[in-house]
């Protein structure tokens, strides 16, 4: 299988889901910027990688907007070189709009995720000759309030089904990958590969999430980054272009 056509099964999985209160809205940026998620794919997603970075799922300012995980506005369309029209979900919340690359808003975790890996590696094709970055799950919850809720706080009844097709799509996805590491960014995204990916040749681990609610984070989230990485046995050296 492909990273494509995984994609293509996970959102034939996720079909006849449904989600209720709290939760009001449930955006899928796999459908409505999936153009966006597949040009990631052509682009990144064609090769064995050592690393697979491994997301929750989307927020409201990154992946809803971009279709890329993490993918802060700016640094996806500058950086990654990733700009295509993005629809919108066929329901919105009003507190949480898809506007596209037109959205000014910047998502924290993303441009801090993103803006080091700039850092460090300074091309993209550097950083994804060994790295690539998804998300667990690919929906957003969104309450009538406008608060995002997380996959892991959904109630049993739906929550259950949904890990249950979000662990195949990662169980395929390290497949075709073949990462030496899967390494989760925060707790949640941790514990999801220990559980989908038991019995497998891969060492997981865990990133500090970038999150500006977390307190970790807002004290320099690259360094501390490297810092896990490297006891994670992950050497951020990497060969420069001839």
């Amino acid at each position: 299988m492909t990273l494509t056509q995984i994609t293509d099964q996970l959102l034939k999985d996720l079909e006849g889901l449904r989600f209720g209160p709290p939760v009001t809205h449930v955006y899928n940026p796999l459908t409505y910027a999936g153009e966006a998620y597949a040009r990631y794919l052509a682009l990144y997603g064609q090769a064995a990688k050592e690393v697979l970075l491994l997301g929750m799922n989307p927020g409201p300012w990154g992946m809803a907007q971009t279709g890329v995980p993490f993918g802060e506005v700016r640094l996806v369309r500058d950086w990654l070189g990733i700009e295509v029209p993005i629809a919108a979900p066929p329901a919105t919340h009003p507190k949480r709009p898809v506007t596209g690359f037109a959205c000014t808003r910047s998502e924290v975790s993303g441009a801090r995720l993103w803006g080091w890996v700039r850092e460090t590696f300074q091309t993209p094709e550097r950083f994804f000759a060994r790295f690539f970055v998804a998300n667990y799950c690919p929906l957003i919850f969104i309450e009538a309030s406008g608060r995002n809720r997380t996959p892991d706080r959904l109630p049993a009844a739906q929550r259950v089904p949904l890990l249950a097709a979000c662990d195949r799509a990662l169980r395929r996805s390290v497949a075709v990958l073949t990462p030496k590491y899967v390494v989760g960014v925060g707790r949640f995204a941790e514990t999801r590969a220990l559980e989908a990916l038991r019995g497998l040749p891969v060492t997981i681990g865990r990133l500090t999430h970038p999150s500006p609610a977390n307190p970790a984070a807002n004290r320099g989230w690259g360094a501390l980054a490297a810092r896990e990485l490297a006891g994670l046995g992950i050497s951020l050296e990497t060969p420069r272009d001839p």
